[in-house]
């Protein structure tokens, strides 16, 4: 009997495991949302009135790192409740597999940083969402992702939206602004979207080749590497150009206020650790492919927040690059559902 009704629940656990995986993957969704759609804005805000280190951009992105603490106590607490030891749960792979994430994900940040100072958050939205071109194809290399004529289309089409927005360069350059930090801010971040695009798929093969299950503690405390790595990686430089020194200055000098030059930082750093939180607790929980799926769905948010805020021109030469980019997103959405079925009428013949 008791056999039985161990039977009888063995679907309702799975049931709840299903639901609890699309919960997190949810839930990280809405943190990448967050962060992807305040933490460009709030970068670029920081340059329009008055901020000049593009070092300090890059550092923001992942100085908020010392908040995974939190979680990473709580679990330490629970383990130790369950009387579990050795709670450290990174294997020698995981750890260098983190650091040298970590250093390019510093060198990310920075090209990401570059490309904020000099172009509108309209155009380097547009650009970033050629990441999910890059992780398409990375991914095929990395983790053997298969190519379908979609994604084939996907990365075609986003190709062509850069190409577009880089025949309009000199209408979106800000006044003041040369053309020569204009188009090396573009290709920065073109730079930017590529670097990202492999960084998500190697953190999925990492993952792959860790030799143990991998746990929610366990990605918390590579989660925790990675970002720390990525601001060592961007303190160093802040340090040898006095970049710390400079904050209190600039802050003094800042269009806004002092006030609120600090509470943009502060906030920028916060929402951009929960970017960071969001892409690798959707790879956990999914794959590195729904994450660029995801960062490329929100670039229409990202472009009516840059109107709204920024009071940032919307031309047609964006419409048209922000269509592609839609256009390549449904595709490679549209191959992937294809993608069950396609395998369900494989597996009946």
């Amino acid at each position: 009997m008791d056999t039985e009704l161990g039977n009888m629940n063995e679907p309702d656990q799975h049931q709840n495991k299903k639901h609890m995986k699309a919960f997190l993957v949810f839930l990280n969704c809405m943190l990448m949302a967050v962060g992807q759609v305040a933490g460009p804005l709030l970068v670029r805000i920081y340059y329009l009135h008055g901020g000049k280190s593009n070092w300090l951009g890059a550092w923001l992105l992942t100085a908020g790192f010392p908040i995974l603490i939190i979680p990473i106590a709580i679990s330490y607490i629970r383990a130790r409740a369950r009387a579990q030891a050795g709670r450290l749960l990174v294997t020698p792979w995981l750890f260098s597999a983190s650091v040298i994430l970590g250093l390019l994900l510093g060198l990310d940040s920075y090209l990401y940083s570059f490309g904020m100072s000099y172009l509108p958050v309209s155009v380097s939205s547009i650009l970033g969402s050629s990441q999910l071109a890059f992780t398409a194809i990375f991914a095929y290399i990395i983790v053997k992702h298969k190519f379908t004529h979609y994604s084939i289309n996907a990365v075609a089409l986003m190709t062509f939206g850069s190409v577009i927005l880089g025949f309009h360069m000199n209408g979106d350059r800000p006044s003041g602004e040369s053309k020569g930090k204009y188009i090396l801010g573009f290709f920065m971040t073109i730079g930017g979207a590529a670097l990202h695009g492999f960084l998500m798929p190697a953190l999925e093969f990492t993952y792959l080749k860790a030799g143990k299950a991998i746990t929610f503690d366990l990605v918390l405390q590579v989660q925790f590497l990675i970002s720390m790595f990525a601001t060592l990686f961007c303190s160093i430089p802040m340090i040898i150009n006095k970049d710390f020194k400079a904050i209190s200055k600039e802050a003094a000098e800042f269009g806004l206020g002092k006030t609120k030059y600090y509470t943009i930082l502060l906030i920028a750093a916060i929402v951009l650790q929960l970017l960071v939180i969001g892409s690798l607790g959707v790879i956990f929980n999914s794959s590195s492919l729904l994450g660029g799926l995801v960062s490329s769905l929100l670039v229409p948010v990202q472009q009516a927040f840059a109107v709204m805020i920024l009071k940032e021109v919307f031309n047609a030469e964006k419409g048209m690059a922000l269509a592609m980019c839609l256009w390549g997103f449904a595709s490679y959405l549209y191959g992937e559902y294809q993608k069950p079925e396609a395998n369900k009428e494989e597996s009946t013949h």
